[in-house]
Parts: C-alpha cells; sequence; structure tokens
C-alpha cells in the first residue's frame, strides 16, 4: 500500500477506558435479517448463490447450456446462516471480551471500536465510536451502499460512439465505465469492449470510412487526482487518473497485471487514460491512432435521426454496457479497487445531479447516506477509495451502515456482503486468522480492510460461538511501523467476538 510520512507521534501511554454504553437504537430496525443476507452469507466461498431478484440483477435469464463433464460438487459453506434465535450477547459481557484487546500497544493511542447486533441494531460495546477517523479503504462500504442505493444493483455504465460533425468522424464518449476493455484480453472479466463497440460502429457507417475519433470525457470534472492523496499515489499502482472514459482502469498492460494479480495488486497506470482509450479504438476502426487522429472534444447533440439512415452529427452508431453495479460492488469491495471505487463514487453524484467530481461524489455519497436515515453528521469524504487521508467515518455509522444493508428494509444493499473478504479465506482476509489466538475468526469473520501508513482499519460482520450475528468496526490512524502486529491486533478483537457467547 501507499507509504507517506508518519502522522503525529502516538502518546506513550493509552486513554484509559470508557465507561461501558448503555445499548441504543440509532436505527429502527426489524427484528431479524432477510431471507437475502441469509443465504449471501451461507453461499459464500467459491461460488456466491444470488437468490430472488439478484439473479435478475445480473441478467442471467437463459437457461444453462447442457455439458458432457460431470457437475463438480457443491462447495463447503465457508460461513453459516445466522440463527435468529440464538442469544444476543450483553455489553457487559462484550466489554470484559474486548477491553484488554482494544488497549493492545500495536493498536496505537486513538481505537475507536463500535459492535452492535445486526437483528435488532442495538449498540453491545463502544469505545470512541462516535469520533470521526480516519478509515482508508473501509470508506469503500459507504461508496458501495451509496452507489447501489442511488443506482440500483442492475444499472449499467453506457459507453457510446455517435457520429461527429465531420465526414467518417466517429465520437467516443465516456461513461464512466471504469471496467471497460480493450478486447478479450482485458482484465476485468465479462467487461464491456471497445472491439464490440467498433463493430457496431463500422455496421453503423456502412460504406463511409472513419476518418478520425474525438475522445468526449467531459462527462467527469474537477481534478483527476484528490489533492489529499499521498504523494506516491498516482504513480505508485493503486490509484489512476480519474477520467470518464478510461480502459482497465488505466492499466498500461491489463494481460501483465493480471497474471501478477494475485501477488501484486498494483500495477502501472497510464497518465491519460481517455486518450488511451481513444488510440485503441482508432486502431480497431483502421486507423493508426496517432495523435492527429484522437483528440479531446465534446459530442455534437444528438439528432433523432437513426444511424441506418445517415450519420448525421449526433446519431448513435453504437453502445456498450458495463457490467450490473452488484459485481462492480463485489470487485471493488473484494479486489479493494480503488479505481473502480472513485468512478462509482461519481455514479453516486450523477444519479444525484452533482458535478461527476471528488467533491460532487463526496457530497452525494454524504447526502444518499442521509436519505438512508444514517447520521450523515459522522462522515466527512474526499473521495470514494479511502485513499485521501482527508476522509472521516466513525465506527458507529460504519456498523448503523452494514446494520441497514443486513436487517432486509433495503435488500438492495444486500449485494455490498457479497464482496466481503472471508477471515482465512479470501481477498485482503485470505492470509489472516492463522495464528492459534485469531483461529476462531476464520471463516466467521467477514470484513472490509483499510490500510495507509499509521491507519489501519477494519469493518465487517462476525457470528458468535452461539450463532448471532453482530456487525463491528475497529478503526486506529495512529498506529506505530507494525505492521503484522497491527493487524494481528486488530483480528484478535473479532476473534473474540467470534469466540464467545459475550453474555
Amino acid at each position: 500500500m501507499p507509504v507517506s510520512p508518519p502522522l503525529p507521534p502516538y502518546g506513550a501511554a493509552p486513554p484509559p477506558p470508557p465507561p461501558p454504553p448503555p445499548p441504543r437504537r440509532r436505527l429502527r430496525l426489524v427484528a431479524a435479517l432477510s431471507a437475502v443476507l441469509i443465504v449471501v452469507l451461507a453461499g459464500v466461498g467459491l461460488v456466491v448463490v444470488r437468490p430472488g431478484p439478484v439473479a435478475g440483477w445480473l441478467g442471467g435469464g437463459a437457461a444453462p447450456k447442457a455439458s458432457a463433464q460431470p457437475p463438480e460438487p457443491d462447495p463447503p459453506a465457508v460461513l453459516a446462516g445466522a440463527d435468529p434465535n440464538a442469544p444476543l450477547p450483553t455489553p457487559e459481557g462484550v466489554r470484559a471480551a474486548l477491553e484488554p484487546l482494544v488497549r493492545a500497544a500495536a493498536l496505537g493511542d486513538r481505537v475507536n471500536v463500535s459492535v452492535a447486533d445486526v437483528a435488532t441494531g442495538q449498540e453491545l460495546y463502544g469505545r470512541g465510536q462516535d469520533d470521526a477517523t480516519v478509515p482508508a479503504s473501509v470508506t469503500k462500504l459507504a461508496t458501495g451502499v451509496a452507489v447501489l442505493a442511488a443506482r440500483g444493483p442492475a444499472y449499467r455504465i453506457p459507453t457510446r460512439a455517435v457520429a461527429g460533425a465531420a465526414p467518417g468522424e466517429v465520437v467516443l464518449v465516456g461513461g464512466g465505465d471504469p471496467t471497460l476493455a480493450v478486447d478479450k484480453d482485458g482484465f476485468y472479466q465479462g467487461a464491456a469492449r471497445l472491439d464490440d463497440l467498433a463493430g457496431q460502429v463500422r455496421k453503423a457507417l456502412g460504406g463511409t470510412a472513419p476518418t478520425k475519433v474525438t475522445v468526449d470525457s467531459s462527462l467527469f470534472s474537477g481534478p483527476v487526482y484528490e489533492p489529499g492523496w499521498d504523494d506516491d499515489i498516482p504513480t505508485g499502482g493503486y490509484g489512476a487518473a480519474i477520467t470518464a472514459l478510461t480502459t482497465d482502469a488505466a492499466r498500461r498492460d491489463p494481460a501483465a497485471a493480471r497474471k501478477d494479480f494475485d501477488d501484486n495488486h498494483a500495477a502501472e497506470r497510464v497518465p491519460q487514460p481517455d486518450l488511451t482509450a481513444g488510440r485503441h479504438f482508432a486502431k480497431l476502426l483502421g486507423l493508426s491512432g496517432d495523435a492527429d487522429e484522437v483528440k479531446r472534444g465534446t459530442a455534437p447533440a444528438a439528432s433523432g435521426a437513426s444511424a441506418g439512415a445517415a450519420a448525421t452529427p449526433g446519431t448513435e452508431l453504437g453502445k456498450v454496457e458495463s457490467l450490473p453495479m452488484i459485481r462492480l460492488v463485489d470487485i471493488m469491495i473484494s479486489d479493494s479497487d480503488n479505481v473502480i471505487a472513485e468512478y462509482l463514487a461519481r455514479q453516486v453524484a450523477l444519479a444525484k445531479g452533482k458535478p461527476a467530481s471528488f467533491v460532487g461524489g463526496a457530497a452525494a455519497t454524504d447526502q444518499v447516506l442521509g436519505e438512508l436515515g444514517l447520521p450523515a453528521d459522522e462522515i466527512s469524504l474526499a473521495d470514494g477509495s479511502g485513499l485521501s487521508r482527508t476522509n472521516r467515518i466513525s465506527p458507529s455509522l460504519l456498523t448503523d451502515l452494514i446494520t441497514l444493508a443486513g436487517n432486509g428494509s433495503h435488500p438492495e444493499l444486500a449485494a455490498i456482503f457479497g464482496g466481503l473478504p472471508v477471515g482465512g479465506w479470501s481477498g485482503t482476509l485470505d492470509s489472516r486468522y492463522q495464528q492459534a489466538a485469531t483461529k476462531a475468526g476464520a471463516g466467521v469473520v467477514r470484513a472490509k480492510t483499510g490500510t495507509l501508513s499509521h491507519v489501519n482499519a477494519i469493518a465487517g460482520l462476525v457470528t458468535t460461538a452461539d450463532g448471532r450475528l453482530l456487525t463491528f468496526a475497529v478503526l486506529t490512524d495512529r498506529t506505530p511501523d507494525t505492521l503484522d502486529d497491527t493487524r494481528d491486533a486488530l483480528d484478535r478483537i473479532s476473534s473474540a467476538l467470534a469466540g464467545c457467547g459475550c453474555r
């Protein structure tokens, strides 16, 4: 992860423990989890079961093709379904289990924690739970909930080609799809492709030969890098210039990045993603892709004419669409994909009529969370990925957010759970929960992590030994230079919840 100058030195001694918090309900919640959440949790592992409307969101209506190969056996469940009748932990029991752990030296002197019951919304433990804290990549949970609420799980981001003002001119109009590929060798499986779009354009133009490509990336505004990002992020491989048109999230060599992904998520990014995409598209249309054939501009206003008649300026020549939003959120969370996160924040802005910029995305996310009944005064964002150190989120907002997504009142929000890494099994948690002190969390903790230098966070779900589903968030932003020890200390907290009834 990006490394940058340290924050002010952390104190030598931790503050005294706070008194146990009174039970509270920050949200009015239903008494039990919906079937959507239970099935999503039960289906974690090699596959994720998508019940009910989720199959429609993915567009998988066609019957499967027959195969001569015998079917593979069903994968074993990684997370058991929650038991709504399991006994509820007591605040005193949770405090006794966690208080010694949250004071670990490896967590530094600023450790803010929230633990709540998902079925009831009751807070079970809090320590600085309402304090604004640097969240790092845990920010993506807020971005995911906001875009699912604003756009819906089935929404697909379009990339269009229209006729330009000059004969043979093709305008490539970016709609903000971060996963758009050049061809079948793209980084993201199943992504929309420029070669498919080029085929549509050639057919629509008939005998007219393309002469140049104009790139319209005007949908996004503002700076392409967030001013609060560390200096090494634009060149470090974890971030990219955010433009309305890009291919493979601006990766210079998507095939090589895909090959190396298991060992290294960083990848070299191109500095001008929109022009790079335009040059690829020009070559697919039979042009050279040279600078004089590919320039930025804006698409003419739509004329209303069909492409089959004459390619008058503004006539749509073709369109491809991204993966559905539910899949984009999955990828963003499971891979902690910073670039996808920034594009999804801009989709929230567009849905709310705000500028598709860092500022607009942050303001729109705040607005959507407020509309969902979450305490929007406990979140202040500068970006959608968590790369900015100026982001602030309280742990209790995160546990409220996770509870809301899991209580059945907004089934579309349950899609955020599909991509959450599983302790000791997948994503950023695949190599964690391996120690004897954290083994109880393996397979029963599902959470999003966040890491910047001197900032470590984790938020998600855990099932207790009695089968009760809890949500937790632990945010620290003054940690020492002991990354492995800090992560182990964080894992001990959720493992303690997994291993006890806490009553």
